[in-house]
């Protein structure tokens, strides 16, 4: 295990009936709010006038910043630090999902920038304030509600990167999963994808000393998976989705990866893919994040085996570690196909067409990963892979 300083300064609003927390939460930074919001799935809900009658009742001047992608862009971004610097706001409000709250992180950092919000994606200048701000969840996804973290594409040149600062850590989330109740049905298989990605991110690491650690990632593993089903086969559920929805939460706040680092290349695998095609996260993950695994098996079979039989339950007698693991990856895939996730890059119309330029886009920092390092040649057997 290595040394660790752990800090997470948000403060995590868990459960029914919880917005009514915003008259309290949000007087302390004052008057004037932007909220931030996506399509039009918080007004027919009728989240968005709860929201709005909260804000009332504290007499705040409410500004609107709707419209917000599922992969966010800079060119919203500038929009909001537009309004904020103009207006003069004291507080952000993202209500939504992981790309409203990633989009109002950078809003809150840029509107104490001088120069263009991108400068802070690309690590041109770092982020060392922010406007305040809190979120309303509504999507159990990301974990942005509980991190500093944030992932933003630029669509003019076809980029896609994560950033963070300790600056952009939300004051507060409200997480009731009733808000969640009318996710559809593929964006909460997304969802579950996305945070599962997440915990095996963290998993693949060669830090020995581990095994609490360990079993943390497995236990939340074991427990979307057992859940996962029976969410789908009952969207409003509150039980269901209260443990999604925690799960996403925790597996990307910090709590499971004190004492070592992640390798997080197939998220950097999988930016570069949407940027260029903008595909839901979730879905890029699923098709990606095997055929990662299987190009890097060789790197410590012990790693992949532990996760196959801990986790899928794949019987180890008689079998070499590579078996063992390889049959532990199938058996993630097979999960995923299972709850309707995507396995190949042509379920969204993609072809060989553009690999070389998805191989740029994720080459753009150089070798990448910590449990290996991806080279052009692997970022492209990869990508091929999972045609």
């Amino acid at each position: 295990m290595d040394n660790f300083t752990f800090l997470n300064p948000t403060k995590l609003i868990f459960g029914k009936d919880q917005l009514e927390q915003l008259k309290t939460e949000i007087p302390p930074f004052g008057k004037k709010v932007l909220l931030v919001y996506g399509g039009g799935s918080i007004k027919r809900s009728g989240l968005y006038e709860k929201v709005i009658n909260q804000l009332n009742e504290i007499n705040a001047t409410v500004f609107e910043l709707s419209g917000v992608e599922p992969n966010p862009r800079v060119s919203t971004v500038r929009k909001g630090v537009d309004i904020c610097k103009k207006e003069n706001v004291d507080f952000i409000l993202a209500v939504g999902g992981g790309s409203v709250i990633d989009c109002t992180k950078l809003i809150a950092a840029a509107s104490k920038y001088d120069g263009d919000a991108w400068d802070i994606v690309i690590k041109k200048a770092f982020a060392k304030e922010a406007l305040p701000f809190g979120t309303v969840l509504t999507l159990a996804a990301t974990g942005s509600e509980m991190n500093s973290g944030s992932v933003i594409t630029n669509w003019e040149t076809n980029e896609k990167y994560g950033w963070g600062s300790p600056v952009t850590f939300p004051k507060f989330s409200i997480l009731d999963p009733v808000n969640t109740y009318t996710v559809p049905r593929d964006q909460t298989v997304y969802g579950m994808v996305d945070m599962m990605s997440h915990v095996l991110e963290h998993y693949f690491h060669l830090t020995e000393n581990t095994e609490f650690q360990d079993r943390m990632c497995e236990g939340l593993l074991k427990t979307v998976m057992e859940t996962a089903p029976k969410l789908l086969n009952d969207l409003e559920s509150y039980e269901y989705r209260a443990t999604v929805l925690y799960c996403g939460t925790m597996a990307l706040n910090g709590m499971l990866n004190m004492g070592y680092r992640g390798d997080w290349a197939t998220h950097n695998l999988e930016h570069a893919v949407s940027a260029v095609y903008d595909i839901p996260h979730g879905g890029g993950l699923a098709i990606i994040f095997p055929n990662w695994m299987k190009h890097n098996l060789h790197v410590k079979p012990s790693r992949f085996k532990q996760l196959a039989v801990r986790v899928f339950n794949v019987n180890p007698d008689g079998k070499t570690d590579e078996e063992v693991g390889l049959e532990g990856i199938e058996k993630l895939r097979d999960f995923w196909n299972s709850i309707g996730a995507p396995s190949r890059l042509a379920d969204y119309d993609i072809d060989d067409s553009k690999l070389e330029i998805m191989a740029d886009r994720a080459m753009a920092n150089g070798e990448f990963g910590t449990f290996t390092k991806l080279n052009r040649d692997d970022v492209l057997a990869i990508y091929r892979a999972s045609l």
